[in-house]
């Protein structure tokens, strides 16, 4: 029987079926064309979301309750562990949260602290951009330490304090970043062959970097394979010791401690060629397939290599006429798919299970999601905006919802609509079919964390209450990089502005405070 709909819900006209398309959703009757998609500059809010924002009123955020299964209470959560212990800073690192341009400092954030709020720290990075929207790539968090790439440098900052740790000069811009560093902290990120004419110098420049110390280790180029290997675009993954990357319809590994070539990862038929990497607990490798002028034929094929040997662990292949979107997970394999020719519009999640069989499809646009919280029209597989998965469910987020899939079925479970249009990105998928939110802040109000369980709104339980004065700066980041880890919520732009005059932060952080 399909649910039955909801308050906030209302169909749209059917779609047309699609031939042949093995993802219809399970238990639901015709499904309603997605809203179109939210796009916005990483740069700051659009004026309409600024104007929407300001109208509202001051105070928590409503819900109301989307869907639910007839699940129970949500189990109990397990406390968090205790941090790491803070590495001292070195000589000369700058003041903490010493900001500019207007800034709020760390010490002014918290000097304004009220009872029960979260502490916090921010920090404004000088270097000087260019103009236009320079890209922040991924959020590593290894030990103590909040490491990330921006422009010609890549920068730690103490999770502690947010004191500048250390920070390692390039020659020239970064230009692709994997989403995860080794188990031992070590990356290999990628940078312009000169700083002259950038965007059109090869992204062929293989520098690794120990993220625990921000020493440098081995650097080499990123060889031609033939006359036609542009090198503009690259995708990389790290999983386990390997470091795989893709581009040109090419990929290989490396060996992350070395340098030293592991093993080429080759073109299968009909005419599969790799397209993507995904890392993490497993090592992936996407292809796309039948390559021709009638998208109808295309689809992707997904590959788990042994990340030591290369060898194919299994093989799983879209249907035709649908392609790899983003990989949400890696263990359990989750990830999207696109229609061909409709990819902006028309999408799925996708669950394997052993050996790459098919467990469960689902379409996720009936309840007002969009493709990685509108997100999804990205090159990279990796990450995946808005999304976690975690004791067997899988949590969406995005403008104004947020909600739970079961793995193994593909059934909402559950979830909440707010009634102000805050993006509420899920941080981790908990026991019990909970959910850890961050819901983002406007210019007036700051963000905050809470967990929610089965029974929706009106169980949320209060985790981080951010600072008020924190909530302008907060704002700005649009939830653009985030990474929460033993109960600190860190965050960034996915773009930081070159213009002095429009100064963002770099990076905000909040824990727990002192009551």
């Amino acid at each position: 029987m399909p649910n039955p709909p909801q308050p906030w819900y209302t169909p749209g006209p059917p779609q047309e079926p699609v031939p042949g398309n093995p993802y219809a959703s399970q238990g639901y009757g015709p499904q309603p064309g997605p809203p179109p998609p939210r796009r916005r500059s990483h740069r700051g809010p659009v004026i309409a979301a600024v104007v929407a924002f300001v109208l509202v009123a001051a105070g928590g955020a409503g819900h109301v309750l989307l869907d639910r299964g007839d699940d129970g209470p949500a189990a109990p959560v397990a406390g968090e562990s205790p941090g790491a212990v803070a590495s001292p800073s070195p000589p000369g690192s700058p003041a903490p949260g010493a900001s500019r341009a207007g800034l709020p400092t760390t010490r002014e954030i918290n000097a304004a602290r009220k009872p029960g709020d979260a502490a916090a720290w921010i920090v404004d990075d000088p270097t000087d951009l260019p103009g236009g929207n320079n890209k922040v790539h991924d959020l590593w968090i290894v030990g103590d330490l909040a490491v990330q790439a921006l422009h010609r440098k890549v920068t730690a900052y103490r999770l502690s304090d947010g004191a500048e740790v250390w920070s390692v000069a390039l020659p020239s811009t970064v230009c692709e970043t994997p989403a995860d560093p080794t188990p031992d902290g070590k990356v290999v990120l990628l940078h312009r062959r000169s700083a002259a004419a950038e965007r059109m110098n090869p992204c062929d420049q293989l520098q690794m970097i120990d993220l625990k110390t921000g020493e440098k280790g081995w650097h080499k180029e990123l060889a031609a394979t033939d006359p036609d290997d542009s090198r503009l675009l690259v995708y990389s993954a790290i999983s386990g010791g390997a470091f795989a990357i893709a581009h040109d319809m090419r990929a290989a590994a490396y060996r992350v401690d070395d340098g030293s070539k592991l093993y080429d990862i080759p073109w299968e038929e009909p005419k599969c060629f790799p397209d993507g990497v995904a890392g993490g607990a497993r090592l992936l490798v996407i292809s796309d397939c039948a390559v021709s002028a009638d998208r109808r034929e295309n689809f992707s094929q997904l590959r788990e290599i042994d990340p030591r040997t290369g060898k194919v662990l299994w093989r799983h292949r879209t249907p035709a006429g649908w392609k790899s979107g983003r990989v949400i997970s890696v263990d359990p394999v989750v990830f999207t798919t696109v229609h061909a020719e409709r990819t902006a519009t028309d999408w799925r999640v996708f669950v394997l299970g052993p050996g790459g069989k098919l467990r469960t499809t689902f379409d996720a646009r009936e309840k007002g999601f969009e493709h990685c919280a509108g997100d999804g029209a990205g090159s990279d597989a990796q990450p995946c905006r808005g999304t976690a998965v975690g004791h067997g469910h899988l949590v969406l987020g995005g403008t104004d919802r947020i909600g739970t899939y079961d793995l193994s079925t593909g059934k909402f479970l559950w979830g909440v609509k707010s009634d102000e249009p805050r993006r509420l990105h899920p941080l981790r998928a908990e026991a019990g079919k909970a959910m850890l939110v961050y819901e983002t802040a406007s210019p007036s109000r700051p963000g905050r964390v809470y967990r929610m369980g089965p029974r929706g709104a009106g169980t949320e339980k209060e985790v981080l209450r951010h600072p008020a004065a924190s909530a302008e700066p907060e704002y700005k980041t649009f939830g653009g990089r985030l990474a929460y880890a033993d109960g600190r919520l860190v965050m960034t732009s996915a773009g930081v502005d070159g213009d002095d005059d429009r100064r963002e932060a770099r990076m905000l952080s909040f824990a727990p405070g002192p009551s």
